[in-house]
């Protein structure tokens, strides 16, 4: 099932309606109308081959639920959403072409509701490109492939209406740099791509609110090429613990000029959890993360990719931005527990 955002309502202006004698310009429309079908028509014919349907069973072989995955490597690693996966750990997975391949949760990571399979087959699979995430602008095309509510290979397009997101997982912990998107979905959506129009992923759709038109969400590829190489790597996601909460907002660039930084965007600190670690040091919300132990953050993603296992134990330098003074805050990192 798609997960479900607590209803809420927004306020709608009325759309402007079209002006008399406008043949016109919708004859001169055409052209553009016919492109951006071709640009949708391009990418399911790219990437719909490596959208799967996913049935679960329980160990007692009772029936545990379905959603959407994408295939992202020729060996059959697939990606989907840590809920679609956490009723059961054996699965089913079915092709485009109607094959159905018995697979394997090789592991799952609530905190970004993400979570990785392998296809049990002895052949080459279709696959997609993970593309990245951070590249995104809003106002680009935004292509969803699933199978809501039961009806396989349904396709829905829209725009990346907004970056940066936070998104509360169901474990209760935030999601954070979620991608927000007009392309319509439904339960059975979960765990699909979100496809640009170069036909790569760059999203692994996730959610809904419901009562609203046109507010759904993806978590960001960028994520998901992190949590799928430490669960190749290790079965699990380990991560350093820094007690803090992010989104990603641009960097005035007067002030990114005078401090020589590259990155146009950074990382602002959005809450801090009593008695973490970040708590210790007089890190403030609103400060914008620059830089963890001498590497650049140009985002929210990049807390999540940079407190790897690696760093559990040590204590290193974070380089924010407060105000217009850069500040660094010296930063003892613990091993994150397990929900």
């Amino acid at each position: 099932m798609l997960d479900i955002v607590p209803d809420f309502v927004l306020d709608e202006d009325a759309p402007a309606l079209p002006r008399a004698g406008g043949g016109a310009d919708r004859t001169s429309d055409a052209p553009l109308l016919d492109a951006y079908s071709r640009t949708v028509s391009d990418v399911v014919e790219k990437v719909g081959s490596s959208v799967v349907r996913i049935d679960l069973a329980r160990n007692d072989g009772k029936a545990a639920g379905s959603g959407s995955g994408v295939i992202v490597s020729p060996d059959g690693l697939v990606l989907t959403n840590s809920h679609v996966v956490s009723a059961g750990r054996r699965a089913s997975v079915t092709t485009l072409d109607g094959r159905v391949f018995s697979a394997r949760v090789l592991g799952d990571d609530p905190d970004t509701d993400l979570a990785l399979l392998r296809i049990d087959a002895d052949e080459t699979l279709p696959a997609a490109r993970l593309g990245d995430s951070r590249a995104l602008r809003p106002g680009q095309i935004a292509i969803a492939i699933g199978n809501p509510l039961g009806f396989d290979a349904t396709v829905t397009a829209g725009v990346v209406s907004a970056l940066g997101r936070s998104l509360r997982a169901k474990n209760g912990r935030l999601i954070d740099d979620v991608i927000q998107t007009d392309a319509a979905l439904n339960p059975g959506n979960s765990g699909g791509p979100l496809v640009s129009s170069a036909g790569e992923v760059v999203g692994i759709n996730t959610a809904v609110i419901m009562g609203a038109q046109g507010i759904c969400f993806a978590v960001a590829a960028n994520t998901a090429q992190f949590v799928l190489g430490e669960i190749v790597r290790h079965g699990r996601v380990r991560r350093a613990y820094l007690g803090i909460g992010a989104g990603t907002v641009p960097l005035p660039r007067r002030i990114a000029l005078r401090l020589g930084l590259q990155q146009a965007t950074g990382a602002v600190v959005t809450t801090i959890a009593q008695g973490g670690p970040a708590s210790e040091t007089g890190m403030l919300t609103g400060d914008i993360i620059l830089s963890i132990d001498g590497a650049p953050v140009a985002g929210a993603d990049d807390i999540v990719r940079l407190l790897g296992a690696d760093k559990i134990g040590r204590t290193i330098p974070i380089d924010v931005l407060r105000r217009s003074d850069q500040r660094r805050f010296w930063v003892g990192l613990t091993e994150r527990k397990a929900p």
